[in-house]
């Protein structure tokens, strides 16, 4: 105990002091409870979605850990009876391994870009099963990657399709016709003359040309002739039995249809017609649709291109699928690291960002301001108008330091009626100025709290900047809240900055 304080006796004021001390970090509490319990919200959101679609989906850690996975993923793998399949590590399974998919996911890790691959799996009835999986990398803080989202589908009717057209023209007719995948054939012959001749002509970079000739792709495209199709491509195209297609793949002069016939032309034009893309298509009904498009070469016809059959898979659910678990995603990370009162950035988000941007400032010989700010008389409002209307209050006032501020620059909801504001870049008279700003802004402002009630507010502000005031995340803080602390006792409404001693 330090000397001034021996043999004192507690007085009504400190117990007082205390007492407020005890129900501000319970108001703390019950804020933090109901961030938790929108937490949980939005994580059983997530299962839902997850459970409801037909593909499998998993997400990992980049050290292999399962975080979440779905029922249809439970049904595909032959998962180890375990209560809770996200105690299992991805890396650790030697059918994986051997398959190659684990060696994938590091790759997109390493990269951090998305990854598709396709591996047959094994199941322990000895079943092949062929699995393509798209691996996604989830962002983390700063960059980095924190794990990989990997949505997988089965693709063993698309691979038995294949391998059975190359076996014999007998089955090959058998199971065109009968296919669930939607099936057309086409005789490229004609156009794959026509391009010969153009590169005769000395025409060598077709891309370029298509460009400078818009008409020609129109040309080119009638050139392909449509010599079979199944009922499964009627179905997708929204096509009547009765009505067919003759020439034209879609009959359309739509700017995507233009696009998708240049890239299939180009790719007659490079003699690569074994080639898997995504495009998107109009129906007859024009609904647009997202499918994965793969050409194969009839044996016996690879020098003339007389019979080309395409296999298309419509992939557009899955595609939403995966947009609304990436935006869910983001969501959840984001809600993670946000004030569920105020909106502003939590306490977690600022000692992860804070100590990067040093580092970062550390490399680059650059400043970072902090302002450690207080409402002052706060606890008047709260007496007098109750405590819904201190919360309003608050989150008013949030809103005001938010919409003084740009990026890299952010606010954060510190505890209670207290803000922080980082400043990247910032030196110390940048900083005052951005005080200066905020405190004239929450001076000009009437807050309007429930029932009409009009307050104004104040607020007393503290600034520190590294390297000047400190050397490290802690110190800079600590030094910013001992200016802040100075400013209270000399009168509060004003704003000082962290003198070194």
């Amino acid at each position: 105990m330090p000397k001034e304080f021996e043999g004192a006796e507690p007085n009504l004021s400190e117990i007082d002091t205390l007492r407020r001390e005890v129900a501000r970090l319970k108001d703390i509490e019950q804020r933090c409870q109901k961030a938790n319990a929108a937490l949980k919200a939005i994580e059983e959101r997530n299962r839902l979605l997850g459970d409801s679609t037909p593909l499998g989906i998993f997400t990992i850690d980049v050290q292999g850990g399962i975080t979440g996975i779905n029922l249809k993923m439970l049904e595909i793998f032959a998962w180890p009876s375990v209560d809770d399949p996200t105690s299992m590590n991805l890396f650790d399974s030697q059918a994986l391994a051997g398959s190659g998919i684990v060696a994938d996911i590091q790759r997109c890790i390493a990269r951090k870009k998305p990854v598709v691959a396709e591996y047959p799996y094994f199941d322990p009835q000895g079943s092949c099963i062929h699995l393509r999986y798209h691996l996604s990398p989830i962002p983390g803080s700063n960059g980095a990657v924190s794990g990989v989202m990997a949505i997988v589908e089965d693709n063993t009717d698309l691979k038995k399709t294949e391998e059975a057209l190359r076996e014999s023209e007998k089955r090959y007719r058998q199971l065109f016709q009968s296919a669930p995948i939607a099936l057309i054939e086409w005789d490229v012959s004609h156009l794959k003359a026509y391009l010969e001749k153009l590169r005769a002509s000395d025409v060598t970079n077709f891309r370029e040309y298509l460009e400078g000739h818009p008409q020609e792709v129109h040309h080119c495209w009638s050139l392909i002739k449509t010599v079979n199709y199944n009922q499964a491509f009627l179905k997708l195209m929204g096509v009547a039995d009765s009505a067919g297609p003759g020439g034209d793949f879609i009959p359309t002069d739509a700017e995507g249809f233009l696009k998708m016939a240049r890239e299939i032309i180009l790719v007659a034009a490079a003699g690569n017609t074994a080639e898997e893309r995504e495009e998107t298509i109009v129906t007859s009904t024009g609904e647009p649709k997202i499918i994965l498009g793969k050409s194969l070469v009839v044996s016996g016809h690879e020098d003339t291109l007389e019979r080309v059959a395409i296999a298309m898979v419509d992939i557009s659910q899955r595609k939403k699928a995966e947009e609304a678990l990436r935006e869910s995603e983001r969501r959840f990370r984001d809600q993670a690291l946000r004030d569920g009162l105020t909106g502003l950035y939590n306490q977690r988000y600022l000692y992860q960002s804070l100590a990067v941007w040093i580092d970062s400032a550390k490399n680059t010989d650059t400043p970072i301001s902090l302002i450690f700010m207080d409402l002052d008389h706060f606890k008047t409002i709260v007496d007098t108008h109750g405590h819904l209307n201190g919360s309003r209050a608050i989150r008013k006032v949030a809103g005001t330091i938010d919409n003084c501020l740009q990026e890299p620059a952010f606010a954060v909801a510190y505890a209670g009626d207290e803000f922080v504001v980082v400043l990247p870049g910032m030196d110390q008279s940048q900083a005052l100025q951005k005080a200066s700003e905020i405190r004239a802004s929450m001076k000009n402002t009437v807050y309007v709290l429930d029932q009409g009630i009009e307050v104004r507010l104040r607020a007393s502000f503290g600034i520190a900047t590294f390297p000047h005031h400190a050397e490290d995340l802690n110190g800079l803080i600590a030094a910013a809240d001992h200016a802040l602390f100075a400013i209270k006792e000399a009168g509060k409404d004003a704003v000082g900055q962290f003198q070194n001693r």
